[in-house]
């Protein structure tokens, strides 16, 4: 960081960028300056995707093991300082240190998995597919990749990318979000630390100009992406128009069904963790309760008594359950919505707007909210609202759950919440959405399975994190051999 501007990472050096225009970041509970986001365009990535190429060829003749072993050297890193980057990371974002904790963990599984790559990258034989002629299968990483990640999970979501593609033998541009770039830099720093090449890895920030940058060079394979659905429908249309392999996970709007024979204890703490965890500035977060006939009022009120109970604060605070959303102008919008759907005939039984820490008077805040008689075509019951706001809405029968449902665009989690083995295999059957929970009310796979959803929620073929991330970042290669 120089003059308080954040450096890009080129070439296994932090570099100036080359951008006039930043953006100022600061801690959200407090209002504390810290730092600025350079705004850079296509000359830093220029820059980082030369540096990229230049690597390549020496870090694709790497053998997998000795690629594994510089990443689990980077995972040691990580677990002996986690406490250190989840202060940081709590600092920087907003949410309670119990959340940092958990998203660090989170990204660790990424490397531990990312470490399997000698078997992950395994091919296929086959003797005598004709008389003399034998067949195999290969898979070969493709060059430089590139991904472009969102503020919620600034360490996560970015380790559920670039340490699968680089533990292919590609090497990688990342585009971090510019509102919190700060705990991924430290990364890096252990990145570099634990053996990481020059130029396997590189850094740009930037806003706009970066990601467009990022979409039409011709010097980028593949572009993975995070954000809201109609920014990730662009970016699979302009990426695929480039000729670029491209996955891009959008927004939500998850509901969960609460059957009249579930465990009303266990439904209500599921339903509260899923809405206000993190803020609910998640892509998992529950938004919509559907309760079946009985279980519906009961809930409600268990609901309601435990989200007024939650204490917001500064993360890094002791005995905290919710920090700030990230920034005034997702305060807005937030309230926005919040005002829009009182407007629209919503019921507002818990009003968040003017709750605040009087510890944190400078801080982005938005208390637990809660709606009744929420309905599809209002904008609250359709839209994803991306902060702590959860909508009831009735429904007589699971059909009737589903209909609802089925009725919204996005397709990325759903959650079933029943004693009943019958109706939870109805609904897994019938869902029709990509990540199911049974009892769960945060749907949130292991590093070793896809994330990803479908419809609105999801533009691609294949979904971050497990067998899909090998695919998506390396090729199938056939090899038909004869020796007369």
């Amino acid at each position: 960081m120089t003059n308080g501007v954040i450096a890009n990472f080129v070439d296994g050096r932090w570099t100036a960028s080359r951008a006039t225009d930043t953006l100022a970041i600061a801690d959200p509970a407090t209002g504390e300056p810290l730092g600025r986001t350079p705004l850079g365009g296509p000359a830093d990535v220029d820059a980082a995707v030369a540096a990229a190429h230049r690597a390549f060829p020496a870090w694709r003749a790497t053998p997998p093991v000795e690629r594994a072993r510089i990443l689990a050297r980077l995972t040691a890193l990580l677990g002996a300082r986690r406490d250190d980057l989840a202060a940081s990371l709590s600092r920087e974002h907003g949410k309670t240190l119990a959340e940092a904790g958990g998203e660090l963990q989170r990204g660790i599984e990424n490397l531990e998995y990312a470490c399997g790559i000698p078997a992950l990258l395994f091919g296929d034989t086959l003797e005598e597919i004709a008389p003399g002629i034998d067949a195999e299968t290969f898979r070969q990483p493709l060059g430089v990749f590139a991904a472009i990640t969102p503020y919620n999970f600034p360490v996560m979501i970015p380790l559920w990318f670039w340490p699968a593609a680089v533990a292919a033998g590609n090497t990688f541009v990342l585009k971090p979000s510019e509102q919190d770039p700060l705990t991924h830099q430290r990364i890096v720093d252990l990145a570099v630390e634990a053996g990481l090449p020059a130029g396997v890895l590189n850094v740009v920030h930037g806003g706009r100009d970066a990601v467009t940058a990022i979409l039409e060079h011709p010097g980028i394979t593949g572009v993975s992406f995070v954000g809201s659905s109609a920014v990730a429908r662009l970016v699979y249309a302009r990426g695929a128009a480039a000729g670029k392999r491209v996955q891009a996970l959008g927004g939500a709007k998850n509901h969960m069904i609460v059957l009249p024979d579930a465990d009303p204890a266990v439904t209500a703490d599921a339903v509260v963790s899923s809405v206000y965890g993190a803020t609910g500035q998640r892509c998992l977060a529950g938004s919509i309760v559907v309760g079946v006939g009985d279980a519906y009022g009961p809930l409600r009120d268990a609901v309601l008594e435990r989200a007024a109970a939650l204490r917001l604060g500064r993360g890094l605070d002791a005995a905290v359950d919710m920090g700030p959303v990230i920034s005034g102008s997702h305060r807005e919008r937030v309230v926005g919505y919040i005002t829009a759907g009182a407007r629209d005939g919503a019921r507002l039984v818990l009003d968040g707007r003017e709750r605040r820490p009087a510890a944190y008077p400078h801080g982005h805040w938005v208390g637990p909210t809660v709606f009744e008689d929420v309905t599809p075509d209002m904008d609250v019951g359709r839209e994803e609202i991306f902060g702590p706001v959860v909508g009831f809405a009735r429904a007589a029968s699971l059909d009737d759950a589903l209909a609802l449902v089925h009725r919204n665009p996005y397709g990325n989690a759903v959650s079933l919440f029943t004693r009943s083995g019958r109706a939870a295999r109805e609904f897994r059957y019938r869902a029709g959405i990509s990540m199911i929970g049974v009892n769960v009310g945060v749907v949130a796979p292991m590093a070793f399975l896809p994330f990803g959803g479908a419809r609105g929620s999801f533009y691609g073929d294949l979904k971050a994190q497990g067998r899909d991330a090998v695919t998506f970042y390396t090729d199938q290669r056939v090899v038909v051999s004869r020796w007369p």
